[in-house]
């Protein structure tokens, strides 16, 4: 990355886990790939009373820990000297005031580019943003940029959400604002985009005349642990729907954008969440909760807390008019896997010479993010020595073999490097996240009033048996081509 003005990265809540065991990494990584900005300092604000000092041997701990890359003695010398460290109260003007100074006098008298990143409740988002306006330091001039990124979750539903939008709208042009979904910034999702739009052989297939149905799933097979008190007031709708699967929804449901800017990916994105049909939640969703949460600390003794959820939804345009798209994800199921599933429809006329009750399996397409990041592409091939007997076949692509072990960047990594550049494809713009929340207050709402019930499932196992019932009210069935049931 080349930039002729020198950069800042101020990190508020800098004493906190984020920051230690992804950011201060990341910003490493980025530094030994020679993608940050020649000239850069990076300044970490919090309450905690440390000095820089402090922050470097703690930074260090976490760089030793997690970055992905060697720590030479040099280039920590060299690193560490980037690394500064103020505190102050993030809710009070005079931190600001004493934060404005330390940055003045780091930066000299040439013009520097700021980037804040709010590494905090979203509570403290507008005071943050509010404070560092009353002190002149969002102006942009010239070429002169200000850029905030603010960490999810982004509001707890749509009033808060709306209202946290105004809020930093007060003093920010939307174009300041990054908004993290970190889910965006994962490989495989960015590949989807290249997988459809870069390969001619599937656009003129991904629609509702060829496609059966479409499943998202996001399996965890970790219960809630230590966030339990956390948790159990925000539940899985919150903490995976409203945001991450919904976000990988329109990627794979949306148009061909104009072009690869930011803003078109984007509008496309906001006209596939405009489309969804409203849902209702006792018959297009299942909620659940794994044996023994409550009993986690933290956990209301009767909670109804959902840690499992699924629902089906329809996108009315003229792409995927009566397709259904299955969204599924919970704690304490079988296995880690995040994996879009699209399954095609099964040819219309079979002309072998097969039994009346064979069975020919459609042909199925599973994008793998999470573990074994990759492609399957499952299609019929003649068993041989059989008239026409048919068994499923994988094409497989992994990204391991194809590029090696450790060819995939941490997201934070990417998005850090995106959002230094002016580069918001992979962030979540105002509107778009205000249309998720519409989408999950009803259901929200009606879980509140215990429409559908809540179902229980044993730990280890995937989820409630109401959602293969749910699912088959279909004719379909849960699928996983990257592996598993």
């Amino acid at each position: 990355m080349s930039d002729k003005l020198p950069t800042t990265i101020v990190i508020f809540g800098a004493t906190g886990d984020l920051t230690q065991r992804k950011l201060v990494p990341a910003l490493y990584t980025l530094w030994q790939k020679e993608r940050l900005p020649q000239a850069f300092q990076i300044v970490g604000f919090s309450r905690s009373e440390w000095d820089s000092a402090e922050f470097r041997k703690k930074m260090k701990k976490g760089l030793d820990e997690h970055s992905r890359t060697e720590l030479t003695k040099e280039d920590w010398k060299e690193f560490s000297e980037r690394l500064h460290y103020i505190s102050g109260s993030t809710t009070e003007p005079d931190g600001y005031k004493k934060l404005n100074d330390m940055l003045t006098e780091l930066e000299g008298e040439q013009p520097a580019n700021r980037m804040y990143y709010l590494s905090v409740p979203p509570k403290i988002f507008p005071p943050i943003v509010h404070n560092l306006y009353d002190q002149g330091m969002t102006k942009e001039e010239g070429d002169v940029w200000r850029r905030v990124i603010v960490e999810k979750p982004f509001g707890f539903d749509l009033e808060s959400a709306t209202s946290l939008n105004d809020s930093l709208h007060e003093v920010l042009d939307e174009d300041q604002i990054y908004r993290i979904d970190h889910y965006l910034a994962k490989e495989t999702v960015q590949n989807i985009l290249v997988f459809r739009f870069g390969n001619t052989i599937f656009e003129p297939i991904w629609n509702r005349n060829y496609i059966e149905s479409v499943q998202i799933t996001a399996a965890e097979s970790v219960e809630v642990g230590s966030r339990a008190g956390y948790y159990d007031s925000s539940g899985v709708l919150r903490d995976m729907f409203q945001n991450h699967l919904l976000q990988l929804l329109t990627i794979v449901a949306m148009e061909p954008p104009a072009s690869f800017a930011a803003n078109a990916i984007r509008n496309e994105k906001s006209k596939v969440l405009e489309s969804i049909r409203p849902m209702h939640a006792a018959t297009e969703t299942v909620r659940g909760q794994y044996v023994g949460y409550r009993q986690a600390e933290g956990v209301a003794d009767r909670s109804q807390t959902a840690t499992y959820a699924a629902m089906r939804l329809f996108i009315d345009n003229w792409r995927w008019k009566d397709v259904p798209f299955y969204l599924r994800s919970g704690k304490a199921l079988k296995e880690k896997k995040t994996e879009i599933t699209i399954n095609f429809k099964s040819p219309p006329h079979m002309m072998f010479p097969l039994p009346a009750e064979y069975h020919i399996n459609s042909n199925m397409l599973s994008i793998c993010i999470q573990p074994d990041e990759g492609i399957h592409l499952s299609v019929e091939a003649k068993v041989p020595d059989t008239s026409a007997e048919m068994r499923s076949v994988d094409m497989e692509f992994h990204y391991k073999d194809s590029f090696g072990a450790g060819a995939i960047p941490e997201a934070y990594e990417r998005l850090l490097f995106e959002a230094l550049n002016g580069d918001a494809s992979l962030f979540t713009r105002g509107d778009n996240i205000e249309l998720a929340w519409s989408l999950i207050d009803p259901i929200l709402k009606s879980w509140d009033e215990s429409v559908p019930p809540l179902m229980f499932y044993e730990q280890g196992s995937w989820g409630p048996t109401e959602s293969h019932k749910f699912i088959a009210q279909t004719q379909d069935i849960w699928r996983m081509g990257c592996g598993g049931h």
